[in-house]
């Protein structure tokens, strides 16, 4: 049972971590408290939850990566959209505006979602009975949460590539250090800022699309994860990649283990260890 619970913590801040991970980047990056970051989550796993339905029952491993790249794509162009038409004219306002647009646009996400997938639960199973299991000693375990795993590992050893070895990757992290300094230095900050908010919707939307196989897309789906994923970059330090994926272990673990030994405490546990880490780094672990 040890082992069922390690792997489900692994498994839960895989997709935390892909959550937090879209979410440092658009705040280290733009200054952008994005509070409809948990939308842009839904609606990658609505695309995919509906492109596993149209697809049908039987789903080849190929079409499975075809559901996660529609999650993936579709958030990405949201973002986009959402960038050039309202946030950008939040760069330079104060918090309390950012606070109050992003969350209008939550509300607003939530409503189109509603027109195009209506009011209804959107269940898509089958690339998680379509893996099959796997034989732990006395226990079985889901090859589709293994897969997660694996597509999280892939995925943030790209994002790790990108940001520390390519030349828009290090514009990217300058920004984040000193955005009065990038733009003296000629950086072209809105091109910049609007590559970050898609890349942060879209790893948003690829981990939504990657647990709608286990838990039905519905509305309001986004709410808890926006919040769990302010807690891993509390923990984990603003634009640290590292912070990210210690935040998640931190938040997947407690999780875990906190809903099968003291489940009437486990989400005020995570709030607890985040204000002490706070108290004692406050700029999180590995924030700067």
């Amino acid at each position: 049972m040890l082992l069922i619970y390690t792997l489900n913590s692994l498994y839960f801040a895989a997709l935390l971590f892909l959550i937090s991970l879209g979410l440092n980047i658009i705040l280290g990056v733009m200054g952008v408290l994005n509070l409809a970051h948990g939308s842009l989550y839904a609606i990658g796993a609505f695309m995919a939850a509906w492109t596993v339905i149209a697809i049908g029952a039987e789903v080849p491993t190929l079409l499975i990566l075809i559901s996660l790249l529609s999650g993936f794509l579709l958030a990405g162009m949201v973002g986009f959209v959402l960038e050039k038409t309202l946030i950008r004219a939040m760069y330079k306002r104060a918090l309390e505006y950012q606070l109050l647009l992003t969350f209008g646009v939550l509300l607003l996400l939530d409503d189109v979602m509603k027109m195009v997938w209506g009011g209804k639960a959107y269940y898509a199973s089958a690339p998680f009975d379509h893996l099959g299991k796997i034989n732990l000693g006395s226990h079985v375990y889901p090859n589709y949460f293994l897969f997660v795993m694996f597509v999280t590992l892939i995925v943030g050893i790209l994002v790790w590539l990108f940001m520390s070895k390519t030349k828009v990757g290090i514009m990217l992290r300058a920004i984040s250090m000193d955005r009065e300094m990038s733009t003296g230095l000629g950086l072209d900050i809105g091109k910049l800022s609007t590559f970050a908010f898609i890349l942060g919707a879209s790893l948003a939307g690829l981990a939504g699309a990657l647990v709608v196989p286990t838990s039905p897309a519905l509305l309001g789906f986004g709410h808890e994860p926006l919040i769990l994923a302010f807690i891993v970059v509390v923990i984990g330090g603003l634009g640290s990649l590292k912070g990210a994926l210690v935040g998640a272990l931190i938040v997947g673990f407690t999780r875990s283990f906190g809903i099968a030994i003291f489940p009437e405490i486990e989400l005020p546990l995570l709030f607890l260890i985040a204000a002490i880490i706070l108290v004692v780094k406050p700029a999180g672990l590995f924030g700067r």
